[in-house]
């Protein structure tokens, strides 16, 4: 289960391994779950990489999900992406809601990097304030809590 209220921004995502040696956004970046606290009913998968080689500016291969029965900050779902070598599918509770390949980037930006054929390490975090979400206002109640009942990954023998 996820906080809500204005400015809280709850998310799981991944970095690349390899931020330590060539920076974000050239790392790659991948928000599996990300939303705004202000939003409870939309879910954000998204994938950050670098408009060219070296390049400190990101481009954002972005969709959205709306929760499908409940806010999703009143009971469990299951976020997921299903990772494959020029794919990522971002699923909720089981249901695929958008399909990132180098195809679509190339949509978005003609010289963009596709930065997601390496390995990667999961964050999961509450951001309270930022440019996404805004900032807690009057309305935002404190403490808040994220609720996690499982991470898993699998991969694919083939």
């Amino acid at each position: 289960m996820l906080p809500a209220g204005q400015g809280l921004w709850p998310a799981f995502w991944t970095l690349g391994d390899n931020i330590s040696s060539v920076s974000w956004p050239a790392c790659g970046e991948i928000d599996i779950m990300e939303t705004v606290g202000a939003e409870p009913l939309v879910n954000h998968g998204s994938m950050h990489g670098p408009v060219s080689p070296g390049s400190a500016t990101s481009y954002n291969l972005t969709g959205t999900a709306p929760a499908p029965a409940s806010m999703l900050s009143t009971s469990f779902h299951t976020y997921a992406i299903e990772w494959d070598p020029g794919s990522v599918t971002f699923l909720l509770d089981d249901v695929p809601y958008e399909t990132q390949t180098p195809a679509t980037l190339t949509q978005l930006a003609a010289s963009g990097v596709w930065e997601f054929d390496h390995p990667f390490f999961i964050v999961l975090n509450v951001a309270v304030g930022g440019t996404f979400p805004g900032s807690p206002n009057a309305t935002t109640t404190f403490p808040q809590t994220m609720k996690v009942d499982w991470v898993r990954v699998y991969e694919r023998a083939d």
